[in-house]
């Protein structure tokens, strides 16, 4: 339902071009886009809930449109550097990607090779150490794979049908959101780790199979399109950590390992899930203790002038299958849609 009105306003401000009024006023400086899987349809493993994933030939329309926009494509040093010197007079846009899953080098990578389009990918450390927990895909894989499924729900021995892709979906909602709501990353990973023991699923396959590998990743590197940013070491939602020594030293150990692996020590950092429950004040201000230049949420929006003084707060735009039209994609980065989503704040860094 949320989907289905956000694609309506969506659809709205198009059609009324009243996206093309408000830009002025709610357009901002620039934006972020944030990208996670790149890949054709036809490659999903399983169909349990709609992956955050585009085909390459909608992001090739997308780069062919940014490529010829009056907009500028930069690294996110050349953003920091305008926001420190203050050099708002051409727009400006950063494309990034998650996790570093390997189909971004596979379908992404030639495609902003040929634009001639910076980027930046941000990595979960122990993504390429194949130790990683990707636990929000275990989870879609056991009910994939299963007709009906047993949990410990509060304490108590639950059933649930999921035989079609519908109640697949709708249970992988309702479980993910039980789940997320946990006090604590342990507890989350606890409940993952025993629905996959209980159903075979191989938890530790999903960095082996998905993921970009040290090799892979440093051939990359050094590319000078390419931008290596840190995502955590384990791919915690750094909020749910008891302490900030614990929260803080999945930041830095992420920034070490990445620098002794690709021989750069990044400067960027993204907050694992990057919603309100996930990133909050408390790691904004350790990033900016820890010297990153900048950092980056999911919270959705574009960027302001004012965010010079929230430089490890910054929002950003996803770019998903659930939004996969171009026409939508226009109303994003005009600011519009973002502006109604956040009641027309500019700043939202509590």
């Amino acid at each position: 339902m949320n989907r289905a009105i956000i694609r309506t306003g969506l659809e709205t401000l198009y059609f009324s071009g009243m996206h093309h009024f408000m830009r002025p006023l709610v357009g901002g400086v620039g934006c972020i886009l944030t990208m996670h899987h790149v890949r054709p349809q036809a490659s999903r493993r399983v169909p349990a809930q709609p992956a955050p994933e585009i085909t390459p030939k909608f992001l090739e329309g997308l780069l062919k449109r940014l490529a010829r926009a009056k907009v500028d494509v930069i690294s996110l040093d050349e953003m920091h550097q305008r926001f420190i010197s203050e050099d708002f007079k051409r727009r400006f846009v950063c494309i990034t990607f998650d996790d570093g899953y390997r189909d971004v080098k596979e379908y992404a990578y030639p495609l902003l090779r040929k634009y001639e389009l910076p980027f930046a990918m941000y990595i979960p450390t122990s993504f390429p150490d194949r130790i990683g927990e990707m636990w929000w895909l275990a989870l879609e894989a056991v009910i994939a794979q299963n007709s009906r499924i047993g949990m410990v729900i509060n304490g108590k021995d639950q059933f649930f049908e999921c035989a079609s892709v519908a109640e697949k979906r709708e249970l992988y909602d309702a479980v993910y959101g039980y789940i997320r709501s946990m006090k604590t990353e342990d507890e989350l990973r606890k409940f993952v780790r025993d629905l996959c023991a209980t159903y075979s699923v191989d938890i530790a396959a999903f960095c082996r199979d998905l993921c970009m590998d040290w090799q892979e990743l440093s051939d990359m590197a050094d590319d000078p399109l390419v931008t290596i940013g840190a995502h955590t070491v384990n791919h915690i939602m750094l909020k749910k950590m008891p302490s900030d020594d614990a929260a803080r030293a999945e930041m830095e150990m992420s920034r070490s390992v990445l620098e002794a692996a690709l021989g750069r020590r990044p400067a960027h950092l993204a907050y694992p899930v990057g919603d309100p429950t996930s990133a909050g004040p408390r790691e904004f201000r350790i990033a900016a203790e820890l010297g990153f230049k900048t950092a980056t949420t999911t919270r959705p929006g574009v960027l302001f002038k004012a965010h010079r003084e929230h430089l490890t707060a910054l929002p950003r735009i996803s770019v998903n299958g659930d939004f996969q039209q171009q026409r939508y994609m226009k109303v994003l980065m005009s600011g519009a849609g973002t502006a109604l989503l956040n009641r027309f704040r500019r700043v939202n860094a509590a």
